[in-house]
Order: C-alpha cells, then structure tokens, then sequence
C-alpha cells in the first residue's frame, strides 16, 4: 500500500513539477520581443527534453568512451590497449565474426519473411487478415529472455536413458534419428542460427505490420495499370509493390540491423554465450557483471557503438527521403 501511494505521489509530483518548469519557460519567453518569442518558443519547449536527453544519454556515452583507454577498474590510464587486447584475441574475433553472421541472415529473411506474410494477409480477406496478424504479430508480446526460454525446450537435448522432450529431437528420433545437442554444435555455426532462428520469429510480426501498412498506401491505379497490362500476381507484387515500398523495407531492415547488433537477452538464456555462439553484447555483459573490467566492457561498446552509428545515419537519411517524396 505504501508503494502505491508513494508512487501516485510520484506522478502527481513528476506532472506537477513539469507543468511549472514549461509555465516558467514560457512565462521567460513571453518577456521578449515578439520577433524573438516566436523564434524562441520552440526552442523553449524542447530544452528539458534536450537537456535530459544529455544527461541520461550523451553524458554517459562520452564517459564510456573515456573509460575504454583505461585499466579494468577505470583509475589507470592504458591508452589502445583494452582495443589491442580485445582485436588480438581469437574469441572477440569469432565474436566478431557472429555478429556479423547475425546481421547478414536475421534482417534479410526477417524482412522477406514481412514481405510475404504482408502480402499474404491484405489478400485474404478483412476477418482472416486480422486472425493472421495477430497470430504472426504474437511472439511481439514475449520477451526475449522468455522466447529463449520456450525454444530452450524445443532445442532440449535430454541426457543418457531419458526419452526427447524437445520438440526437434522428438521429430528427429521419429524418423529414426539420435537426439542432439543442438545448442552446442558449432560446427557451420550451427547453434548460432539456431539462436537467429528465435530473433526472426519474434520480428518477423514488426516487419509484417509496417510493411503491410506501406503495402496498403501503394495506389490502386498502379496496381489496376499492371493488370490491364497481363501482369500476374507475382510480377506486380515483385515490380509494381516493391519498388514503391523500398523506402519502409530498407527502414525496417536497418531497425532489425541495429537490434540485431545488440542482440544480448537470447544469447544469455539458451547458451550463455558457450559453445562459440557468444556476441557483442553478451561479450560487454560478461566483461561487465562477470569479471568487472570496466575498460574492456567500454571498449565493446564502444566498437559497437562505431559498428551502429553509420545505420543510424543512414536510418535518418532514409526517414528524411521518404518525407521529401511524400
């Protein structure tokens, strides 16, 4: 009870106090010329959220920076040498090279896999479209953690004696097969898209939903003009829909980039980062919470920070030039 009324107080608090900082802001701004209100007014508005945004995110980030040139607890000044350690070490390399793995397969086939079920659900009708949609849209709603945990079980590999519990050994001793430790075969990287194999069901629905948006605002004439032409349904979704979708489908494939990029809470529930499947932001985890070395944890984020910042360009270049075409 004590929590609930501590956090009402919280709230009214929290409103209260930004009603009155924007009163006063705007109050400051009234006392100057017009010309100079309307130029400041804006400007007004935005500086709380501008300067909190500084401190939460900004801040924290040169600070991360600062701390990758020193030792692992942050006091010794080293220089390069959290980045020479990590660059000459054949773990962060591989870890590396998974990241990479995850970034080529999960945003390609997630984004395919969007394409298709979009196209499939405007097509079937307004009742099945929303059934189809909301089953697709559903693991949207688990958590990582708890995805992983669920296809866990379906990964089972049971010890010795014990009948196969999980959903793929049970299929493979069926057809006469031996179960296998699926998780642990890093052979081909194996267990790796295994993992990227859960990323892509849980995102397959976000890319299914914008991109079912972006279908639905292609104009009809278009697609009426294509017809008349002889065009089958495949050409005119392939040369007529596409094209005109490409703005929304290479956002939705940077969004998945940059999330696969910092991919952590699947890695961390179905493997742990064993058996090779480790990637950046479990390394920065690990680094972090398991070994308290705080400069080397800086310097994973900071290369993944340097990794992601292009995308976020090219994310805002993009958002920028689909505007202009609108």
């Amino acid at each position: 009870m004590d929590d609930l009324v501590l956090g009402i107080v919280a709230i009214i608090v929290g409103i209260a106090a930004s009603w009155g900082l924007y009163w006063l802001l705007d109050f400051l701004v009234r006392l100057l010329p017009d010309r100079t209100q309307e130029k400041l007014r804006a400007f007004s508005f935005l500086l709380p959220a501008a300067v909190l945004l500084i401190v939460i995110s900004v801040l924290p980030f040169l600070q991360t920076i600062a701390w990758s040139f020193f030792d692992k607890r942050a006091k010794e000044f080293i220089g390069l040498e959290n980045y020479v350690t990590l660059f000459s070490d054949e773990n962060f390399l591989g870890i590396l090279l998974n990241n990479f793995l995850w970034v080529a397969f999960v945003p390609a086939v997630t984004v395919g896999f969007g394409l298709v079920f979009a196209n499939l659900a405007n097509n079937v009708g307004p009742k099945r479209e929303k059934v189809m949609k909301s089953l697709i849209f559903m693991p949207m709603a688990i958590s990582f953690v708890a995805a992983g945990t669920i296809w866990g079980y379906l990964y089972d590999y049971p010890p010795p004696g014990r009948p196969a519990v999980g959903l793929l050994n049970a299929i493979v001793e069926a057809f006469g097969g031996e179960s296998q430790p699926w998780l642990s075969i890093d052979a081909g990287r194996l267990n790796s898209f295994l993992l990227m194999i859960v990323v892509i069901w849980l995102n397959a629905g976000f890319s299914m939903v914008l991109l079912s948006a972006a279908i639905k605002a292609v104009p009809e004439e278009t697609i009426e003009a294509a017809r008349i032409d002889g065009a089958g349904p495949l050409k005119i979704f392939t040369s007529v829909i596409v094209p005109q979708i490409r703005g929304t489908i290479m956002s939705v494939f940077i969004t998945t980039v940059i999330g696969v990029m910092k991919v952590f809470d699947v890695v961390l529930a179905m493997t742990g980062g064993n058996f090779n499947t480790s990637v950046l932001g479990y390394e920065y985890y690990r680094l972090f919470f398991v070994e308290s070395n705080i400069g080397g944890s800086a310097a994973v984020v900071t290369i993944l920070c340097v990794l992601i910042a292009p995308l976020m360009w090219l994310q805002v270049r993009t958002a920028r030039h689909q505007e202009e075409i609108r």
